[in-house]
């Protein structure tokens, strides 16, 4: 399916609805190749599972650690200072 939206005084543009209830998230990924932008749903949730199963070490998730909010580099770097000890 192709759609044609319009972009708002502020740059933002609206995913219609009936593609959003396609996937279980409201997180996407934006990529810029040339005159080309692609956006692709991801889970985080998903993202981390598959991460720590590598190995790999999450240390902060915004999304599970702050509500969605961010964090400051001044936050980030009191987390790691405690972590590296």
């Amino acid at each position: 399916m192709t759609t044609i939206v319009k972009a708002t005084s502020k740059g933002q543009i609206t995913i219609p609805m009936s593609w959003r209830k396609q996937f279980d998230t409201n997180q996407f990924i934006l990529k810029c190749q040339g005159d080309t932008i692609t956006l692709q749903p991801i889970d985080l949730e998903t993202i981390i599972k598959r991460d720590e199963k590598k190995g790999d070490k999450v240390i902060f998730n915004a999304v599970r650690d702050n509500k969605g909010k961010g964090i400051s580099a001044e936050e980030l770097l009191k987390v790691l200072k405690k972590i590296d000890g």
